[in-house]
């Protein structure tokens, strides 16, 4: 398969290579990239036990990043890739800033969105289960898995 630099496979490469960071610093693997006219313009990973703060998922990170590069709290014409599903702080975030389009990779049954309620994110944002489920899932199950042995 050939990925092109603007599909949404590449995009959720650059996000899960954000989480590998975010693995191999002993935080949850979950990474995010930001993107805006087909280029990233901030990218994060969890970094909440590194800062001591709860608020410092991938998710809340990037978009911090994005709205300072862009010099706006508005991402109506941006596009986040994050590895898993946000949880319900992030996806209030996302709602504030009123996020063009979401693609999350693994679904997190647990703390997603979606459980707790659907409607978290912005009426106007796009929102597609994107590419590399299995992959961000995986990671994110050894990462606890490796905690609990």
């Amino acid at each position: 398969m050939v990925l092109s630099i603007h599909s949404d496979e590449h995009f959720m490469k650059e996000a899960l290579k954000q989480a590998m960071i975010a693995k191999e610093e002993g935080e949850i693997p979950v990474g995010a990239v930001v993107v805006a006219d087909n280029r990233i313009i901030a990218r994060a990973y969890n970094q909440t036990e590194r800062l001591s703060d709860s608020t410092a998922h991938a998710e809340m990170l990037a978009l911090t990043a994005a709205g300072n590069y862009l010099g706006t709290k508005y991402l109506s014409d941006c596009s986040l890739y994050v590895t898993l599903e946000p949880c319900g702080m992030c996806a209030g975030a996302l709602y504030w800033a009123q996020l063009g389009k979401l693609i999350y990779a693994a679904a997190d049954e647990k703390r997603g969105y979606t459980v707790i309620n659907p409607a978290m994110i912005h009426p106007k944002t796009k929102v597609s289960r994107g590419p590399f489920a299995e992959e961000a899932a995986l990671l994110v199950t050894d990462f606890f898995k490796g905690l609990r042995q």
